[in-house]
């Protein structure tokens, strides 16, 4: 199955669905839209919207491209992020091996738009979702791989494939627990023996490496992380020399988010030499947009500089629609419109309503948001009207993403080149 469905996206009219596009577009395709080049200030969008910096996207991906390349990773950006088919298809073009999931769903969305690799993290217990892997697995060209963390977990999965009939068996990474208190994953090297057992057993399942995230690592430092990786890394030489991956050609140790993927690099090239290719896959999905807050202060570019610098990508301009004393603003931009589970947005540019020159947000503060307005407290110098535009800076780009279907990629001079579709 091709990866060909961003250009079927482009396709699909553009109406009432899609907050902030221009009301004159109702009827147009994107692709259609998109080709007009519209001015995101004076094209007819309407506020609040949230802009993508077409690039500072490109930047990102060649970055993460270069990072992994360098390091002798394999990269599968995980998908839970954007949930975007048009950045899998350039993440793929960046060197990307597939694409990460979380739960069934959204493999279901990758498989519909072409992803022919997709890493599961996370053990996979729904019958009706093994039902439907069982079908997917039909396809000789499709390779999946998931969690699994416990015994039951694996007489589950092997019920639920057997009884649907699969043609061949799912590949499955044991997943190692970052610690006491942690996330998933089993807790000791003993039990995950003991699920390593349960997948011999079953003619199902297929043993092919181990796993984790170390970003659930409590009171997470980088000695802390790095210890954690190398009894991950050891996990895995355990399992080789007691002869646990004879069914496999190569052997998965997996794992990275987005801030801890320098440990990641350093630890993985320790790797000793094992009885079959290993295969490295970092999974670090937030690199993609970027922010300015949570991964901006994460990100590990911060301890290693000389390897380069990720780009906040979002940008969520709203217009000032009250301005009710001195010390206080209103914006049409709330919770239904920003990230805001880590951080509040962060005010940095105000485009004039009168003239459109663009400013600094000087003495103006995003103190809290409504559902749909946005709290703001200005300082005596600030310069705000009803009627300005105000530029915010988002963190945590996972909860950016999902309040928006359809997202304007801008250039720097505000010009909309294109339309990143979103499948939440």
């Amino acid at each position: 199955m091709p990866v060909d469905q961003p250009d079927r996206l482009r396709q699909e009219r553009v109406d009432h669905r899609f907050k902030a596009l221009p009301p004159d577009a109702d009827g147009l395709t994107v692709a259609e839209l998109a080709a007009e080049r519209r001015d995101l200030f004076t094209g007819g969008f309407t506020t609040p919207v949230l802009a993508l910096s077409a690039e500072s996207v490109e930047h990102n991906l060649a970055l993460l491209q270069t990072y992994s390349e360098r390091h002798g990773l394999v990269f599968a950006p995980h998908g839970k992020t954007s949930m975007s088919p048009q950045l899998f298809a350039r993440q793929l073009e960046h060197g990307a091996w597939g694409i990460t999931a979380a739960v069934p769903h959204q493999a279901r969305v990758y498989r519909a738009h072409g992803i022919r690799r997709i890493f599961l993290a996370n053990e996979v217990v729904d019958a009706a979702a093994l039902r439907w892997l069982a079908g997917e697995l039909a396809d000789p060209e499709f390779t999946f791989i998931c969690y699994v963390d416990s015994v039951r977990g694996v007489e589950l999965m092997s019920e639920a494939l057997t009884g649907a009939g699969a043609t061949r068996p799912l590949d499955v990474v044991v997943e190692l627990g970052a610690g006491a208190g942690a996330r998933t994953g089993a807790r000791t090297e003993a039990e995950c023996a003991a699920v390593a057992d349960a997948v011999a057993a079953t003619p199902a399942l297929r043993l092919v490496g181990v796993a984790g995230y170390e970003g659930e690592v409590p009171d997470a430092d980088g000695a802390k992380v790095r210890g954690w990786l190398r009894r991950l890394v050891a996990l895995a030489a355990d399992f080789d020399r007691a002869g646990r991956f004879t069914a496999t050609d190569e052997i998965v140790i997996s794992a990275g988010g987005s801030a801890w993927f320098d440990a990641v690099a350093d630890v993985f090239a320790e790797i000793p030499d094992l009885s079959r290719p290993v295969l490295k896959l970092l999974r670090s999905g937030a690199y993609v947009s970027h922010d300015d807050g949570h991964y901006r202060h994460l990100t590990p570019f911060n301890r290693v500089p000389d390897e380069g610098a990720l780009q906040p990508a979002f940008r969520l301009w709203a217009q000032v629609v009250s301005r009710p004393s001195p010390e206080q603003a209103f914006l049409n931009a709330g919770k239904r419109d920003a990230a805001y589970d880590l951080d509040l947005p962060e005010a940095q540019v105000v485009r004039d309503g009168r003239t459109g020159e663009i400013r600094p947000a000087d003495g103006i503060t995003v103190s809290g948001l409504s559902d749909q307005h946005g709290w703001v407290r200005t300082a005596p110098e600030a310069d705000l009207e009803v009627g300005d535009w105000v530029g915010m800076g988002l963190s945590h780009p996972c909860t950016a993403f999902d309040k928006w279907q359809l997202i304007p990629l801008v250039t720097a001079d505000g010009t909309v080149v294109d339309y990143i579709r979103t499948f939440f």
